[in-house]
């Protein structure tokens, strides 16, 4: 168990202030606990240095870098803070460098990681995977891939990869998407890369792996945005169980189901924008 932990967001769709903050679509989130540093994803690359100057946090001092899963808006930033920061461990789920694409009909866009291992590998990066929940450092733990156990949060029909020779594309699994735990006195700390293994999927893995212990705030990318109305009103439904002090929505939760979010959980829910800082 930690004894404080702040975060700070330091890249999403959205920004709080101050004036200068860059908003984006991806992710990133700047986390400190007992004098440690750690980076969450590093979002689509176009603000998280800009912002991380104007928000004080140095990105030289981190002590690892957490990448939640092998999309472009979570991971495009690592060149820049590689350069600043150099030689670092980073944590990650073995999947995160397949072939992935969105795609729907007759469109069809690129949207893994744009660098190859040894390009990151050669700027500093020094991978260490986690296929299953893992404790990184004392009291903060990565889910690595999430057991699938609901039946009302399905995977995005328009995420592929190749499946074979030709242009034949399958469902991507998304067996990467895994999320950070953090166990304060107040409780777990769960910080969300897009919850493309489905939130309430995540919430019952943690709560598995570290029985006992009650849920104080999650943060994060939803992935309700693409839900359905029943998908999202079940989820909403099974949320309760966990009694969550905060809900801090980001990135693909979508404007619409934010809105929702925060029609039904009042007080307890927060946008999670660049410049917003939690402590618990």
């Amino acid at each position: 168990m930690v004894n404080e932990c702040e975060i700070t967001i330091l890249c999403e769709n959205s920004v709080a202030g101050p004036f200068g903050l860059l908003g984006e679509h991806g992710w990133a989130v700047f986390v400190e606990t007992d004098g440690l540093r750690l980076l969450f994803d590093t979002g689509q690359g176009q603000g998280i240095i800009n912002n991380s100057l104007i928000l004080g946090v140095d990105l030289g001092q981190i002590d690892a870098i957490v990448l939640s899963h092998g999309h472009y808006d979570h991971t495009s930033g690592l060149p820049q803070v590689l350069q600043i920061r150099g030689e670092v461990p980073v944590f990650a789920h073995p999947d995160i460098f397949l072939d992935r694409y969105w795609s729907r009909g007759e469109v069809s866009r690129h949207i893994g990681i744009r660098f190859n291992r040894a390009y990151l590998e050669s700027l500093g990066c020094r991978f260490q995977f986690t296929p299953g929940f893992t404790q990184i450092f004392p009291g903060i733990y990565v889910t690595g891939e999430v057991p699938r156990v609901t039946d009302f949060e399905p995977p995005d029909p328009n995420m592929k990869i190749p499946a074979g020779t030709g242009a034949h594309m399958a469902q991507d699994p998304l067996r990467d998407d895994l999320s950070m735990v953090i166990d304060t006195p107040s409780g777990l700390v769960v910080i969300l890369g897009c919850a493309h293994a489905g939130i309430v999927n995540i919430l019952k893995w943690c709560a598995q792996n570290l029985p006992g212990r009650p849920f104080h705030t999650v943060i994060g990318g939803t992935h309700l945005g693409f839900a359905e109305k029943e998908q999202f009103d079940k989820t909403l439904d099974a949320l309760e169980d966990f009694d969550i002090k905060r809900l801090g929505a980001s990135h693909c939760t979508g404007l619409k189901n934010a809105s929702r979010l925060y029609c039904a959980l009042g007080e307890k829910f927060f946008h999670a924008s660049v410049g917003v800082y939690i402590t618990v």
